[in-house]
């Protein structure tokens, strides 16, 4: 069984900007930099068929190219610190084109509304402090990245974390008609023809 979720990876100089956003909260897990990442769609766990469906689907989406921008802090609940996404129809777009593959693949449909934005740090509840460091950095905003791909991605649960590693990306070719073609590739090559990422 694996466990997935689609997502769209930041550009590393992002990265090392929100990372400079970690630290000085008591009792907060940081997320390691290198998960940073916007989540299109969480699936579960599915079977290896399941999954080979679900990226012959994604494979198939055309959506136009955008830009990303992340700006402003927020929490969900006590359990979880985040960095938000600037609101983008585009986004919102290539999301709902996500959802419907899966959906049409025999999928649940997602039951919560989405709500774009890079995951900074868990949490074992608010106070004082977590307060003041989301007032001191409310008004954090990055500068807006392309987004030129999305990514299958199949999520570990170890001791130590997450580790996330991607199955399938699906980068963006510019058509003739300005939307995008899928150009899959895979991260392991000797299980499929399609070309090495």
């Amino acid at each position: 069984m694996l466990r997935l979720f689609t997502g769209i990876d930041l550009p590393p100089e992002l990265k090392l900007s929100l990372s400079t956003l970690g630290g000085g909260l008591p009792g907060a897990r940081w997320v390691d930099a290198g998960n940073y990442h916007v989540t299109l769609r969480f699936i579960g766990e599915v079977n290896e068929a399941t999954a080979s469906d679900i990226d012959e689907a994604l494979a198939r989406i055309k959506a136009p190219r955008f830009e990303l921008a992340l700006a402003g802090l927020g929490t969900f609940g006590n359990r979880q610190l985040w960095v938000g996404v600037e609101r983008n129809d585009a986004l919102f777009h290539l999301r709902d084109k996500i959802e419907s593959a899966l959906v049409r693949l025999g999928l649940e449909p997602e039951g919560r509304r989405y709500q774009p934005h890079v995951t900074m740090a868990r949490l074992k509840g608010g106070d004082a402090k977590l307060q003041a460091f989301i007032a001191t950095n409310t008004l954090y905003r990055a500068p807006p990245f392309p987004v030129t791909q999305f990514s299958l991605i199949a999520s570990y649960q170890t001791r130590a974390g997450s580790i996330y590693e991607d199955q399938a990306r699906i980068s963006a070719g510019l058509g003739r008609d300005g939307h995008i073609f899928a150009i899959r590739c895979r991260s392991r090559p000797e299980k499929s023809p399609t070309p090495p990422c």
